[in-house]
């Protein structure tokens, strides 16, 4: 009797839990169709290529290309069009200056649907707050980015580079091609170690490395991740190869991030260590962390404390790589290019074999090499966000509040009614006289509006027209010019 009446009650309870779970699910796709539904109509002003009944543009974008393709739909839609990353996810994809404008210049947060995918990675750091707390963490974090925090980094900068290139004079011996990304990422990493937490002149050991290469899967994972729908729901995700692949990746980034923490915490216990940071005028980035208190004297939670530095960890060496090893890819290119910035140099250090921080506003056409390697090549091409409230565009078209904006960086700078010949490599489109009349939203590389990067103080204006939302660009020898990029909250 008693075998019976619990096998009828498990059956019950198990026919109970179907029906919940059915329940919910439908509860869900209901949710999900009437957003689609919403932003579908949101957007039905705007033409845009045609889409797939489930895959939206995702698998033609994985197909061929997602950069090309953008570029390709921006020529046949101008100013904006649809863009669906599989059936339920809907952006604006914008890619016109006076677009940007409208959007960038407000303080709309970031698209939590793609943003919220880092959660996993680097918690709640600046790259995915928004509001008070943004607004909190950005004021307490700011001063470790003082334009005189920097400058006494150059030589450490300018040594770790001669390493680097030191490495690739035996490589080149040998007479063979070789892929520079992983020597400049090991470069990049030393340095946010040595000048942001304080790791002191000494190599990158194993865990370093082991950082680096899982930085390196993580972001790749993740780029798989936006562009591939079936993996936006996360009970999903974890489940397959790909997203026990991103997990173990994270633990080991996480296992680094905590002995960076662990081994300042140990420093500042020394009473050397404490009367030499007290001596300096700024402290660096990880000191003002581990000290930071807002107006009641309450300091950073562990988990914020990890989430900042995971954030800086990550976006301080992989997108700085980036921008370099697309530079060197420039340089390599044009050779013309690359004697002029030669000849500049070499007249800057005169018989000097180093540089030092009051050379860094004098390297002009550098400068101007560098900007267009980021025209064409910025480090973070897209970036998202979802609208608190209406916006009007220039053409008279709108979008009603909730709706998600893509703008696309990469397309933005290619541009053909902004930048003549957008696809060829001209350091000229940031000479003085090219950058007057431009629009101020036209050259992004690092974002607009109140998230945008760190703006740090250099010593020359001379290539920060009056309007340009994004910050001055001037300081740097290679590795620190590129470093900003480091700071970049995108």
């Amino acid at each position: 009797m008693v075998p019976a009446l619990l096998s009828l009650s498990l059956s019950h309870l198990s026919l109970w839990a179907l029906g919940l779970i059915l329940a919910l699910g439908v509860l869900k796709l209901t949710s999900l169709l009437l957003r689609r539904q919403m932003l579908a109509r949101a957007m039905d002003k705007f033409p845009g290529p045609p889409t797939h009944w489930i895959f939206g543009h995702a698998l033609e974008i994985q197909q061929t290309g997602s950069l090309d393709k953008m570029v390709s739909w921006a020529h046949q839609f101008p100013h904006a069009h649809p863009l669906w990353l599989g059936p339920f996810l809907g952006f604006l994809n914008i890619y016109e200056p006076e677009y940007a404008k409208a959007v960038y210049s407000r303080g709309d947060p970031k698209a939590s649907d793609l943003y919220d995918f880092f959660l996993q990675w680097i918690g709640k750091g600046l790259l995915v707050l928004h509001g008070p707390k943004w607004f909190q963490h950005r004021k307490l974090l700011t001063p470790g980015f003082h334009h005189d925090v920097l400058k006494p980094y150059v030589a450490v900068m300018a040594n770790s580079a001669r390493v680097m290139l030191d490495k690739w004079e035996e490589k080149a011996r040998e007479d063979k091609s070789f892929d520079i990304y992983h020597d400049v990422g090991h470069m990049a990493l030393e340095l946010l170690m040595k000048c942001t937490f304080g790791k002191g002149t000494s190599g990158l050991n194993y865990s370093d490395n082991a950082y680096h290469l899982a930085v390196r899967d993580l972001t790749l994972l993740m780029q798989q991740r936006l562009s591939s729908f079936q993996y936006h729901n996360d009970f999903i995700y974890w489940l397959t190869p790909h997203g026990r692949r991103f997990l173990r990746a994270c633990r080991v980034a996480h296992d680094h991030t905590d002995q960076v923490i662990r081994e300042r915490k140990a420093a500042l216990q020394d009473k050397e260590e404490q009367e030499r940071i007290q001596s300096r005028r700024h402290l660096d980035f990880l000191d003002i962390l581990l000290g930071a208190q807002d107006e009641d004297r309450v300091k950073l939670s562990d988990a914020d404390l990890r989430a900042e530095v995971d954030t800086f960890m990550f976006e301080g060496h992989d997108t700085t790589t980036s921008g370099i090893s697309w530079f060197l890819y420039c340089m390599a290119l044009n050779p013309e290019h690359q004697h002029r910035c030669r000849e500049e140099i070499r007249e800057i250090l005169g018989d000097r074999d180093s540089i030092q921080g009051e050379d860094l506003g004098k390297m002009t056409y550098l400068t101007m090499c560098i900007r267009e390697s980021f025209r064409l090549y910025p480090p973070v091409p897209q970036v998202y966000r979802q609208l608190s409230e209406p916006v009007s565009f220039v053409d008279g078209r709108s979008l009603p509040a909730g709706s998600l904006i893509s703008l696309h960086i990469y397309a933005l700078h290619r541009n053909s009614a902004v930048w003549p010949d957008p696809e060829v490599f001209d350091p000229l489109h940031f000479s003085l006289e090219n950058m007057a009349g431009r629009h101020p939203f036209a050259f992004l590389p690092f974002s607009a509006g109140p998230s945008y990067c760190f703006p740090l103080a250099t010593e020359s204006t001379a290539f920060h027209p009056p309007g340009n939302p994004q910050p001055d660009v001037t300081l740097c020898c290679l590795p620190q010019e590129l470093h900003r990029a480091a700071v970049c909250h995108e």
